[in-house]
């Protein structure tokens, strides 16, 4: 083993007990986006324990924080990214392969981000211990954003400049499998369309009546129709956040409904998202009521970066996948078998494309991955999904790794990814993705033509500024989204 890893594999194991506590703490309080005030004040506890100086409420979210540890010249800048919100609806027992709630309708960490913020915690810790020990000059900065799977944090903070002067971040994700992320994800681009109208007796004077309610249902027909007319990569979703009341013998006079809109790239979604506001308008004509549109989020799209994915990828190759046991495998099975059929079909198509179909029997007896797939620029995919860590991606040179916590064809935003984010598999992929975006800080850091060619890409692909898909008149919706 390379003396850098040896030392940065110490530092993590030696710190393992306090990260994987703080993980099944964060698990524990399953906090909704922006509001994960016991989770960042764990975070950053550990933080200034370990001798990082804090800043807190960043970008106007009281759950947003950075921790700065600088040595010599800080110079270069390494951020690393941790998220630690839950997502609604999704509780689920420990570990546990069968489907039991520890507290129905409550939230869970149905996307693993308690092991994102605690993995990505690790290795900032281990990065400094580094600078240290060896009195190298650098800056580690760990970015607590919150709100990963609400509106969103980074677009905001990158809009406050805390990026700016940043010279590369790395990131990571709990996944199914261990790789560069070789995917191009969608920008998206979203807002709540709040309708008024007039009350009035349903039954007696329905007449004197205007109906928010119908200009929500005239919205929906009409954005069911654009969907023949956009490009097939792009996606419209809809949410009723207020239908106007319970009592049908009422007329609506509000009603609110939520949209968001994906494509590939930001400018396109921009375009879309015109069109859908044309529809609600529309709406409104069609039953004489108003409308107020109030633009909430927006995420640019994410694509890695080549320079330092060719570095990541050596790293990820040289701290291997995580250790998995006979228990692991076995945990990995159950949760499997969980799936109905109709899933695991498909499950099944992805481990023949991934691993080839001679594996598909050794996968499905032993279904967790155990090896590292080689990152190829040539074969970036676009995936319909979309995260703020785009907005970072054009902010400053920024590249995310995938390490493997769950089952290889889990299903994210599922009981069941929220019941293996506290398991022993989370465990060790949360301190094998540590060790990796360790180890690709300290290797980039020492590579100035590796940041001078990242920074170049970047250049290239933002224009030599990073522009926010939001107005700096929208803030962020702490309680609205």
């Amino acid at each position: 083993m390379n003396k850098d890893l040896e030392f940065l594999t110490r530092v993590i194991d030696e710190k393992s007990a306090k990260i994987l506590d703080a993980n099944d703490k964060i698990w524990e309080y399953a906090e909704l986006a922006f509001h994960e005030t016991k989770s960042a004040a764990l975070l950053k506890s550990i933080l200034k324990e370990e001798g990082f100086a804090l800043t807190e409420g960043d970008a106007g979210i009281p759950t947003c924080f950075t921790g700065t540890f600088s040595y010599g010249t800080g110079k270069p800048v390494m951020g690393i990214l941790g998220e630690y919100d839950a997502l609604s609806s999704l509780s689920q027992k420990a570990a546990d392969p069968h489907k039991e709630p520890l507290k129905e309708g409550a939230p869970g960490h149905g996307c693993g981000h308690c092991a994102l913020g605690t993995g990505a915690l690790a290795a900032a810790l281990a990065v400094r211990e580094y600078l240290i020990a060896n009195k190298k000059d650098g800056t580690i900065i760990y970015f607590g954003c919150p709100a990963e799977e609400g509106a969103g944090s980074k677009q905001f903070m990158a809009r406050a400049g805390m990026f700016d002067d940043v010279d590369f971040v790395y990131s990571w994700h709990p996944a199914t499998k261990n790789a560069v992320e070789c995917n191009h994800s969608n920008a998206i681009m979203g807002a709540n369309f709040y309708f008024k109208g007039v009350a009035s007796h349903a039954g007696a004077t329905p007449y004197l009546g205007r109906s928010a309610l119908d200009a929500v249902e005239l919205m929906n027909v009409g954005c069911n129709y654009l969907r023949e007319h956009m490009i097939p990569e792009a996606r419209i979703h809809y949410a009723y956040i207020d239908a106007g009341g319970t009592a049908p013998n009422v007329v609506q006079d509000h009603a609110t409904i939520r949209y968001e809109v994906r494509s590939p790239w930001v400018y396109q979604v921009k375009e879309l998202f015109e069109r859908v506001k044309n529809v609600a308008r529309g709406a409104s004509i069609m039953t004489d009521t108003t409308f107020e549109c109030k633009l909430s989020m927006a995420f640019t799209e994410y694509l890695p970066n080549n320079a330092l994915a060719a570095v990541a990828d050596e790293c990820l190759q040289e701290v291997g996948a995580p250790k998995w046991d006979d228990a692991d495998y076995r945990m990995a099975k159950e949760f499997l078998n969980t799936y109905p059929a109709t899933t695991l079909e498909n499950i099944k198509s992805q481990i023949i494309e991934t691993y080839g179909e001679d594996r598909l029997e050794e996968i499905l007896e032993r279904p967790l991955d155990s090896e590292i797939h080689p990152f190829n620029p040539d074969k970036i995919k676009l995936t319909a999904g979309s995260t703020d860590v785009g907005d970072v991606g054009y902010a400053a040179p920024t590249l995310n790794i995938n390490i493997a916590t769950a089952c290889i064809g889990n299903v994210g935003h599922s009981w069941q990814m929220v019941a293996q984010s506290c398991s022993p598999l989370a465990h060790k992929g949360l301190l094998t993705a540590a060790k990796v975006l360790a180890l690709s800080c300290i290797r980039t850091m020492d590579r100035p033509d590796v940041i001078e060619a990242a920074k170049k890409e970047l250049h290239k692909r933002n224009g030599g500024h990073y522009s926010c898909p939001l107005p700096d008149s929208v803030e962020p919706p702490l309680d609205t989204y």
